[in-house]
């Protein structure tokens, strides 16, 4: 039996696949990671499907021992360090453990959510076809827990082939969040709508995998703040009676009674979600087919990523893959970010 045997993880550390879907109007909502493109990534690295359950973490990061047999791995997703018994690993590249090794991931240096993929993915069991952990709904995850120290999570499959390298880097949508107004638009005055996509907003610590509850400028209801309940898509932008913004996310409840402003495109949902509090962010409005257009776009890049995995080499610029990180965001906000060293 292949497995990893978990030594110590943050809290806010589970595992997550492609989401849990077509069980809403049992009020059971999708779970999966909340950084899409992250998932894929670290899946295509080591030789999954996109949609294969992982490890996601949040912010801090984790250490587990090797055992049984070797295990690939790779991280995506924030800036983080993985090393296996003390020796890096390159960004965007994978990795074969040994038994009796440590693998470690670091805290986040930049972004919130990082996934680390296992060869064939965890041996856990589906509920409702999902192996995502949902706090609320006693869902999926390791015997319906979160991961945590002590537990032993059996891997499914050896390494196959050589370890892999992206040569071509995921790219993001870089500027404002685009959404696509509605479906309760009509709930707010031009004055509201204005003001969601003129005045920059702040996520507030009240930030995890349900939503992110933003602060800024109050946006003005034209018809009160309650609707009969209805459905809520991942990424809806509903706005209480305090007139600032929420964006609901992966765990968010199915329905809700608050009117929804907006909804943001599911392809920037990824680079959304890896901002932490205090990160300034801003809206653009664009149509539902300039959103299908995106949605495509992001397609095609992860099959660009997929068919520029190489074997692992010695050429290496991590300057090049900077250029079109995932987390570009943090880049600008924050300055220049060396994938060598972790230095600014």
């Amino acid at each position: 039996m292949t497995a990893l045997r978990v030594r110590d993880c943050g809290a806010g550390t589970s595992v997550q696949d492609g989401g849990r879907f077509g069980y809403r109007r049992y009020g059971v909502g999708s779970a999966g990671a909340v950084d899409r493109i992250a998932l894929a990534v670290a899946n295509m690295l080591v030789g999954n499907e996109p949609g294969t359950g992982a490890i996601e973490f949040t912010v801090m990061g984790g250490s587990f021992v090797v055992e049984g047999g070797p295990i690939r791995v790779a991280l995506a997703g924030a800036v983080a360090d993985l090393r296996i018994d003390g020796e890096a690993v390159r960004p965007l590249t994978s990795a074969t453990a040994e038994p009796g090794q440590t693998i470690t991931i670091g805290p986040a240096k930049a972004g919130t959510f990082m996934v680390l993929a296992v060869s064939g993915g965890f041996d856990l069991p589906k509920d409702l076809g999902s192996q995502s952990f949902h706090l609320r709904a006693g869902l999926g995850g390791v015997d319906r827990q979160p991961v945590k120290a002590g537990q032993t999570l059996v891997v499914k499959g050896a390494p196959m082939g050589p370890d892999l390298t992206a040569t071509v880097a995921p790219r993001v949508h870089a500027g404002p969040f685009r959404v696509v107004l509605g479906p309760q638009d009509d709930y707010f005055t031009t004055a509201g709508i204005e003001t969601l996509i003129s005045q920059p907003y702040v996520i507030s610590p009240q930030a995890d995998r349900m939503g992110y509850r933003l602060t800024g400028s109050t946006i003005e209801h034209a018809k009160g703040f309650n609707i009969v309940s209805d459905g809520i898509p991942t990424g809806a932008i509903q706005v209480p009676g305090s007139g600032e913004p929420i964006v609901l996310l992966a765990d968010a409840g199915t329905t809700g009674g608050y009117p929804k402003i907006a909804t943001m495109i599911s392809a920037d949902l990824p680079r959304f979600v890896q901002n932490r509090p205090g990160s300034e962010v801003r809206f653009e409005v664009v149509t539902q087919a300039e959103a299908i257009a995106a949605a495509r776009e992001q397609a095609a890049m992860l099959d660009a990523v997929r068919d520029g995995l190489k074997p692992v080499g010695p050429a290496f610029d991590p300057e090049a893959l900077l250029a079109a990180n995932l987390v570009d965001g943090w880049v600008d906000a924050h300055g220049r970010f060396d994938l060598a060293t972790g230095d600014t």
